[in-house]
């Protein structure tokens, strides 16, 4: 970790690491400009320090989840192009028509493009799929995600840099050398813990594993969100019970549901310490994120294409800001109650170390649906925005009655998310105490919001 009161120099670059005159965003800033090592004047002697670095993949479900991703920090982000994903019918997904935009949005702000494609095909599909990797390539993507080897075998075909998914539950070394003459990065099995997940990366740099690229293999882990209580995700239930295939994107999440066990010959229940014996809580690896980055693992997923923006932008600013404080010396318990709080007000089933430290899951949702300690309530739309002010004129149409002290959230294809606390708010240019449905409303917004933007406030979830 770095030193506190040293004096950083890289090229003509001089940074003066002090805690109390600089922020954690400052270094952050500043260590995304240094790509390599660099000098350390500490006490009048030259020490050589790296940054701890990892890349922050984001989920990207919809336009709003993806401007939110880019302007929370995301080094890369993951996504859906037509059906063959797995969130196909849980996220709005993208259309191949879409692609380049999307690409081309990513590339102007330095994030990587990565395209999901890890659905298990029958012979019906290979057509589509053949037109999803031809646009992928097309798009100038940076990689497909896949599991299917027909669609690993097409996309090496056309020259397309290839992901293996969790989906095919790699999970020892060998496994890892086999696919790396397809691969550049496998996405290892959900099963796997921490010391399993180190063993794998030091075998690589050992054993000198290439990709098709020449460079080492990358090793990708899940880092935040929904775990599923299949195997890697591979689950059957969905199927059986409502033909509709989890491993085709299309899981009913049927296993979140309540159920009793019953012995059908005596009539009796059995005993479970919730009716939810199926529904895992949430992965949450706020409080082990310098082991995970010990691990050497390239790459930490944040799964959620299903969830929303306000859930993207919390998740990524908090572990960003995590990180950032292994960086500066500064990461401590206070700070990880802080960002586990945080990140409890976004869609949550609850908050777990998943399989990482090695032990059975320890925890279950216990509820159907999120633990989130907020939800956002609509209240109407922007009709329009003075950017030389910072100011929205919103229509409420709702009967939220919107008063000054509130969260409010602005979210739309382009603006993607913005939030705030309505410091205070006007009608016909006169202070009001409260707004109600069919009002014009004007107030602060910090920055660009778009006309048709939708407007919601934060509320405390009832329990």
């Amino acid at each position: 970790m770095l030193p506190s009161s040293t004096i950083i120099e890289n090229s003509n670059i001089c940074y003066h690491n002090n805690p109390k005159a600089d922020s954690v965003s400052a270094l952050a800033l500043f260590l995304k400009m240094c790509q390599t090592s660099f000098m350390v004047v500490k006490n009048g002697k030259n020490e050589k320090y790296t940054p701890k670095r990892i890349e922050f993949m984001a989920p990207a479900g919809s336009w709003e989840m993806l401007v939110a991703a880019l302007d929370a920090g995301a080094d890369s982000v993951y996504l859906g192009v037509e059906g063959f994903n797995m969130r196909a019918t849980a996220a709005r997904n993208f259309s191949i028509d879409e692609l380049a935009d999307v690409v081309g949005k990513c590339h102007e702000r330095n994030v990587k493009v990565f395209i999901t494609v890890n659905t298990v095909l029958c012979n019906d599909e290979l057509k589509l799929m053949y037109e999803v990797i031809d646009a992928v390539k097309e798009s100038g993507a940076d990689a497909a995600i896949c599991a299917d080897i027909a669609t690993i075998l097409y996309a090496r075909q056309k020259g397309v840099s290839v992901h293996v998914s969790t989906q095919l539950s790699v999970a020892n070394t060998q496994s890892v050398k086999f696919y790396s003459q397809y691969a550049d990065r496998i996405v290892l099995a959900r099963e796997l813990n921490l010391a399993q997940v180190k063993q794998i990366v030091k075998d690589i740099k050992r054993l000198k594993i290439i990709g098709p690229s020449g460079k080492l293999m990358e090793i990708e882990i899940f880092g935040h969100g929904a775990l599923c209580v299949a195997v890697s995700g591979r689950c059957g239930m969905s199927l059986f019970c409502n033909d509709l295939s989890a491993n085709k994107g299309k899981c009913t999440q049927i296993c979140r549901r309540k159920y009793k066990v019953i012995d059908v010959e005596t009539g009796s229940e059995l005993v479970v310490d919730n009716n939810y014996v199926m529904s895992a809580a949430d992965l949450c690896t706020i409080g082990m994120l310098p082991e995970i980055i010990d691990t050497g693992v390239s790459v930490l997923k944040f799964e959620g294409r299903g969830r929303n923006a306000e859930y993207v932008d919390t998740v990524l600013r908090v572990y960003r800001q995590a990180f950032d404080a292994i960086n500066s010396d500064s990461y401590n318990d206070a700070s990880i109650a802080r960002w586990r709080k945080r990140l409890g007000t976004v869609f949550n089933r609850g908050q777990s170390d998943g399989l990482y430290h090695g032990i059975k899951f320890a925890k279950w949702a216990g509820i159907d649906g999120s633990r989130a300690t907020e939800q956002k309530v609509l209240a109407g739309k922007v009709v329009h925005y003075y950017p030389k002010i910072f100011v929205a004129e919103i229509k409420i149409d709702s009967d939220v009655g919107l008063k000054p002290g509130e969260k409010f959230t602005i979210c739309g294809n382009t603006t993607g998310i913005v939030t705030g606390i309505i410091k205070e708010m006007k009608i016909d240019d006169n202070l009001v105490k409260i707004a109600q449905k069919g009002d014009l409303v004007t107030l602060v917004v910090g920055r660009k919001v778009r006309v048709g933007d939708s407007f919601g406030i934060l509320v405390k979830r009832k329990a």
